[in-house]
């Protein structure tokens, strides 16, 4: 494969398809602090240090991953891998920022499943989860902070609550709304909705190998047979292990319903994972019953403290839902979690390959519209809505653990405003705030204060 360089009289160097493959599999051990956090370490190693892109091209493919759904982080190394590198570079790209934290998710998943009842690894999730429920309302006051700069986008946001909290509205109908109000809005309010995606900038890090005047590449180019080639491919890696679970277990098998329903939950993943994960508790605890909403929240925990998106917490799902299970005989039950977990993984991300794949070529003869980016914008707005709900959810599940009627958890509740305090007011990373609330819930548990 021909790499990606810059004319001879350019002296940067460049960059194997082996160089790319070393960083990428870094990237997937690095990848901590969610989508904002990836985004940074991105621009930082791909535009400031590496300059294997310009600042421009970057923002650019940046709002197209933005407008799908899935996670933009991951979607933007396979974006940029597919620049560099073609089809490969893109695959490499993509599942190297994935990869390292699915491993990791399922030796901690089994750890958990193995271990949960004893007292020290109790003690440290009764720490994490009162910190998780701090950084969901820290990332609501975050994206909100970024979003709801008008009246009206504060409007969608409150209406999304309301409909969730109280009206009970599947989350689909939700962004489907939401994606409506946006698009008539982008229409007959145009002001409303123009927030300019993550805005640009005059900063100039120097030349880069895939900079602003850069000719297209032949394998950027548009190619409506190219399209239809990725969507056939796509199709084909979806339907074909589906069909197989299905004529091999049935259709009301574990593993058959969690292709389908990881598959849909993948194509509405608008706004990150904190947008998703009401829609994967309707799922995965109301509906299939795989995991109790306790082990929801927890396994929210370990996807905060692993590299890689945080909707990697579906391979804690699929690992809990499919361990125990009689596929793999009564001997085969950490086997059984992991290929659970590696099926979801599967579902989950394969659209997000085929959306860059089929759309980057378009996107890189094209430049942002209003039409596409202000539902966008109000999805967004919705998903602020939809991440205070959320957050009340977590609490009532962590501060009262047997309900109303039974005693409010005080030392949870105490660890929650630590953590709190130590995000809103001093800055402090996810990471940090994960492990000084687990020492914290450790030493609770062996005073014996819970």
């Amino acid at each position: 494969m021909t790499p990606f360089q810059l004319p001879p009289e350019s002296q940067s160097p460049k960059v194997s398809l082996w160089q790319a493959f070393l960083f990428w599999l870094k990237l997937g051990f690095i990848s901590f602090g969610g989508p904002a956090g990836q985004i940074a370490i991105l621009h930082q190693e791909l535009v400031e240090r590496r300059r294997w892109i310009s600042e421009r091209r970057f923002l650019h493919a940046l709002n197209y991953c933005m407008l799908l759904p899935g996670p933009e982080a991951q979607q933007l190394a396979t974006y940029i891998g597919w620049l560099m590198h073609r089809t490969w570079g893109g695959v490499i790209a993509g599942a190297l920022f994935v990869l390292p934290s699915l491993l990791i998710l399922i030796v901690l998943s089994w750890v958990y499943i193995a271990y949960a009842e004893v007292d020290w690894v109790a003690g440290l999730f009764y720490g994490i989860k009162p910190a998780v429920t701090a950084i969901v309302v820290h990332a609501a006051h975050r994206i909100g902070s970024r979003t709801l700069k008008n009246p009206v986008l504060w409007a969608i946001a409150a209406a999304a609550f309301v409909a969730l909290f109280a009206l009970r509205v599947p989350f689909p109908y939700l962004i489907l709304g939401a994606a409506l109000v946006g698009y008539l809005g982008g229409r007959f309010a145009p002001d409303y909705f123009r927030l300019g995606g993550h805005g640009k900038t005059e900063t100039s890090f120097g030349v880069a190998l895939i900079d602003d005047d850069a000719p297209p590449l032949p394998h950027t180019q548009f190619r409506w047979v190219q399209l239809l080639r990725v969507i056939l491919i796509g199709l084909l890696l979806w339907a074909l292990p589906l069909l197989a679970f299905w004529q091999i277990y049935g259709w009301d098998h574990t593993l058959t319903q969690m292709a389908w329903f990881f598959t849909k939950a993948a194509l509405l993943t608008f706004g990150g994972a904190y947008a998703v994960l009401p829609y994967l508790y309707q799922g995965a605890v109301a509906h299939y019953g795989w995991l109790t909403s306790t082990q929801m929240i927890d396994g929210l925990a370990l996807g905060e403290t692993t590299p890689g998106p945080l909707i990697m917490v579906v391979a804690f799902v699929g690992f809990v839902g499919g361990y125990g299970q009689s596929f793999f005989g009564p001997d085969g039950s950490f086997l059984a979690g992991a290929v659970a977990a590696v099926v979801v993984t599967w579902f989950t991300f394969l659209p997000s390959f085929i959306f860059i794949f089929a759309g980057a070529p378009l996107i890189e003869s094209t430049h942002n519209d209003l039409k596409f980016t202000a539902p966008l914008t109000a999805i967004t707005a919705a998903v602020v809505g939809v991440i205070v709900n959320l957050a009340l959810f977590f609490s009532y599940h962590v501060f009262w653990p047997e309900g109303f009627s039974g005693s409010l958890e005080w030392p949870a509740v105490a660890i929650a405003l630590a953590a709190g305090i130590a995000l809103f007011r001093y800055k402090l990373g996810v990471i940090k705030v994960i492990a000084a609330c687990a020492l914290l819930g450790l030493a609770v548990t062996f005073v014996g204060l819970n």
